[in-house]
């Protein structure tokens, strides 16, 4: 997964409850889901802060493929997935904005 892809997905899923600009209020957390170890990991800043949408530089190095030399994180290991993490469980973008809608109804 690249910066790209998150951009990518952004406009793929606007409009649907998918993006963190559209489910935030209603509780959803930005989150990765590395499906090798099934580990999830809420979107952080650099920092460690929570962050309010999906950012790449806030994932474990374990995860960090191709950092620039100013040490921003551009690319992470194919198995990394965004979502969000909702009611305590990791969403994919297709079942957050399946629940958002269930929700609007």
């Amino acid at each position: 997964m690249t910066t790209q892809d998150l951009q990518d997905q952004n406009q793929c899923f606007h409009g649907t409850g998918g993006i963190s600009e559209e489910n935030s209020g209603l509780g959803f957390l930005p989150a990765f889901c590395d499906t090798q170890t099934g580990t999830v990991y809420l979107s952080r800043f650099k920092d460690g802060r929570l962050a309010p949408m999906h950012l790449l530089d806030g994932l474990p190095e374990e995860l960090i493929m191709q950092p620039t030399p100013s040490g921003k994180v551009t690319v992470v290991k194919a198995s990394v997935t965004a979502g969000f993490v909702y009611g305590g469980l990791f969403l994919t973008r297709e079942q957050a904005a399946q629940a958002v809608r269930e929700h609007d109804k």
